[in-house]
């Protein structure tokens, strides 16, 4: 076993490179080696200086919403974070369809554009006079339109590498991702497709997985700004940065996380530590549910009235003075009244948020992980553009629902309802993969071409 583990170490991307293979793979020169790996080490450096990008905006979403459109309220929050995955949900099968007839240059290239464009309107939103939160919500809309080039991305290093080789491509590609999402040009020559008909079953399955993996954490990212500034009084600029803190812990968590699962999965396999991961992500949201006597710092309504404040000519001068961002400092902090439950929903103590942060990081960069690359050897050697086209655009879907689900749930009825009903999501979630676990095999275990 440790001689065949040590072969599948060194076996090239697309197999033997000498004539010899007896899978009948095609012939890998030294220098095409050489440069097809070096296009894989271009796609992880983008990825990741994407990602910082995005981790930069999302945490920032909600304060930038409140200054630039006053009207904007947190049920709008919902909408503008899931914008930004209905462009990729449509975009995605089209740049996979694009990828699977044309250079994947072309596509990635075309992507890489709108997603500069679409960024520029996003800076400049508070320009217009009016309507800014909608400004706002296309031009988010427009940025994940130029995200669905993940979809030609996977595929890519999918068809790049060998199966053995598969789950520890696929973790460099997600520890990229943990710690920022785009992906660069390359090209891939053709390979000798086995016979077989992939399990439409399994693949079906799998994106199911991979749709509520994906929401779980994009409704907890989308309301870790709203909840840190609810129960513990933090003002605008306190929330972006102590939770960019915590997401950037977090990424450091899942990039260590992954590579540790590159070896696990040899040991145990990739199903094994998915059930595993998705115990550990329900963990974390049944310690999220609010319990105890304490309750959070009530935000009261401002009072207004028409009486002339008794100031001195000194203090009105001191007024002029003050900059609006003093001003935006001083605003009332903690559960707005408006929110009913804040009356009688119990405080998320700061140590219990942290661990739940924690378990929720550990959770869910494992399972993200694990449903790609069962997802890879499904669909086995054969051309994966448009399937994988289809899983992004399921986590595209997870992306959009999961940010109006978490807004519209919190906002109305509060944490412990909606955390309760995301623990009832990942137990659903274990029992389908508990179903349909002995189907989840690569495409050459179910064929009989190796052993599982």
């Amino acid at each position: 076993t440790a001689s065949l583990g040590m072969e599948a170490e060194q076996e090239p991307l697309l197999g033997n490179r000498t004539s010899g293979n007896r899978e009948g793979d095609i012939v890998e020169t030294e220098e095409h080696y050489k440069s097809r790996w070096r296009s894989i080490r271009i796609l992880y450096l983008t990825m990741f200086l994407s990602s910082v990008g995005f981790s930069i905006v999302i945490m920032s979403i909600w304060p930038y919403l409140q200054k630039i459109d006053q009207t904007a309220d947190a049920s709008f929050l919902g909408w503008v974070i899931a914008s930004f995955s209905l462009g990729q949900m449509v975009a995605s099968p089209m740049f996979g369809l694009w990828s699977n007839y044309r250079p994947r240059k072309e596509p990635l290239i075309v992507s890489i554009f709108i997603s500069v464009a679409a960024n520029c309107l996003y800076a400049y939103v508070h320009l217009p006079a009016s309507h800014n939160k909608y400004y706002m919500l296309v031009a988010r809309g427009l940025v994940g339109f130029g995200a669905g080039n993940v979809a030609v991305v996977r595929s890519y290093i999918a068809g790049a590498t060998s199966l053995q080789e598969r789950t520890s491509s696929m973790a460099n590609t997600s520890a990229c991702q943990a710690l920022g999402f785009i992906l660069g040009p390359a090209s891939t020559d053709e390979v000798q497709v086995p016979q077989g008909n992939i399990d439409q079953v399994a693949v079906v399955a799998t994106n199911i997985l991979f749709f509520v993996v994906l929401f779980i954490f994009a409704l907890f990212e989308t309301i870790i700004t709203p909840l840190t500034m609810d129960m513990y009084g933090w003002t605008q600029e306190q929330a972006v940065l102590y939770d960019g803190i915590i997401l950037a812990a977090l990424g450091v968590e899942a990039v260590v996380i992954l590579l540790g699962v590159k070896l696990l999965s040899k040991k145990i396999g990739e199903r094994a530590i998915l059930l595993g991961g998705l115990i550990v992500v329900w963990v974390g949201f049944f310690i999220l549910l609010p319990w105890g006597n304490q309750f959070p710092k009530i935000q009261w309504e401002d009072l207004h009235n028409n009486s002339i404040p008794n100031t001195t000519f000194g203090e009105i001068i001191i007024g002029l003075w003050k900059s609006p961002r003093e001003d935006h400092n001083e605003r009332p902090t903690g559960c707005p009244i408006e929110q009913a439950w804040c009356l009688y929903t119990p405080v998320i103590h700061l140590a219990q948020f942290l661990t739940s942060a924690v378990l929720i990081g550990i959770g869910y960069p494992v399972c993200n992980l694990m449903s790609y690359t069962l997802y890879s050897k499904i669909l086995g050697p054969k051309p994966q553009g448009v399937y994988m086209g289809w899983l992004t655009a399921s986590g595209s879907g997870a992306r959009i629902l999961g940010p109006v689900f978490i807004s519209q749930v919190y906002a109305h009825w509060g944490p412990r309802w909606a955390f309760s009903l995301v623990c009832g999501m990942v137990v659903f979630t274990i029992t389908l993969l508990g179903v349909v676990y002995k189907r989840l095999i690569a495409f050459s275990v179910r064929y009989g071409r190796i052993q599982e």
